[in-house]
């Protein structure tokens, strides 16, 4: 009975239980001795600590109406493994942030690691810069683990990333001008779109449109050459506002919530509402969901439209850019001011 309740407290989400709670989730016909003495273990282990102030259930064995769980207790299974770990490491790596972090988060960035762990006995520290791309290659064997995959974050968690000597240095960003608009005072508006075959079906109607640029995010790589956008279209120190339009997928939503935090932009609504009015598609079951991003994406849409996105999301489906056809796209595109 004690490991039942010890493994409904470990997954608890809140800070207090009721005694109710716990008596709830015992199955079977359990008596309150046993119940009892279990629960008075727990008190003196210190995991249930009794909350005096909504007093007791006034039994025999009397029991606090109320609890609040002690979750250090839960964790130090976890604190022994990261530091003894970390006793053995390279001593450039730092895992002080994993003892406030998740077990979750642990056993995710533990394989990455090891990795870094690898690369520093067998190199050690770099002398010279190089690019995120390939001293994310040199490290875990994948170009993109550094700026695409979470490895930017990691470094910076173990207290690495600086040591690294990574050059900021990114992709340009791919794309084209509207030559009606680019010698224009005033506000420029600029669309990014994530995937090539949307930018190849808007290139060509470019002129339509109020627009002054038109740019391929290429996925990911948008957020490395988002910094140099103004630069490289050579509109620094004007008034320049983006929209964005990506697939309409968890990584689509990412993509556009990790971007909006560098370069505050607007989203492209009209394109992801026509979209909404197709058949989704089905097949991308391997995503990983950012509740965060899509809290946010959800702010720019109505309470029907948020309702349908947050179905096919829950319900394994998407709406992929493709769905709209190049005339719908190009009649979308020039109706934005």
């Amino acid at each position: 009975m004690e490991n039942m309740i010890l493994n409904l407290l470990k997954n608890y989400k809140k800070k207090k239980i009721f005694l109710i709670d716990i008596e709830n989730a015992l199955c079977g016909n359990i008596e309150y001795m046993d119940f009892a003495n279990n629960m008075k273990e727990l008190e003196d282990m210190g995991i249930l600590i009794p909350i005096k102030s909504h007093g007791t259930n006034n039994k025999k064995i009397p029991l606090a109406n109320t609890y609040r769980i002690n979750r250090s207790y839960f964790r130090q299974d976890l604190i022994d493994e990261i530091a003894s770990y970390q006793l053995k490491s390279n001593k450039n790596i730092n895992l002080q942030a994993y003892f406030s972090l998740s077990d979750e988060m642990w056993q995710e960035d533990l394989p990455y690691i090891k990795m870094v762990e690898s690369y520093l006995q067998s190199k050690g520290l770099p002398k010279e810069e190089v690019t995120s791309s390939e001293r994310s290659y040199e490290v875990t064997g994948d170009e993109k683990w550094i700026d695409e995959k979470g490895g930017k974050e990691l470094l910076e968690r173990i207290g690495l990333l600086e040591k690294l000597k990574i050059s900021p240095i990114n992709d340009p960003l791919m794309f084209a001008i509207n030559k009606n608009k680019i010698s224009e005072m005033g506000e420029h508006i600029h669309l990014i779109v994530e995937n090539r075959a949307t930018f190849y079906a808007l290139l060509e109607d470019i002129e339509n449109t109020a627009f002054t640029s038109l740019t391929y995010g290429s996925g990911w790589k948008v957020l490395g050459g988002i910094g140099v956008f103004e630069r490289q279209i050579g509109l620094m120190g004007q008034a320049n506002k983006i929209y964005y339009f990506g697939d309409l997928d968890f990584e689509g939503i990412s993509i556009w919530y990790e971007l909006n935090k560098r370069e505050p932009l607007q989203l492209a609504t009209d394109f992801y509402e026509s979209l909404l009015k197709k058949t989704c598609s089905y097949g991308k079951e391997n995503q990983k969901p950012n509740r965060k991003a899509i809290d946010s994406f959800l702010l720019n849409f109505n309470e029907y439209d948020k309702r349908k996105i947050v179905s096919t999301l829950e319900n394994g489906g998407y709406y992929p850019q493709e769905g709209l056809n190049k005339r719908e796209l190009q009649v979308i595109w020039r109706e934005i001011k």
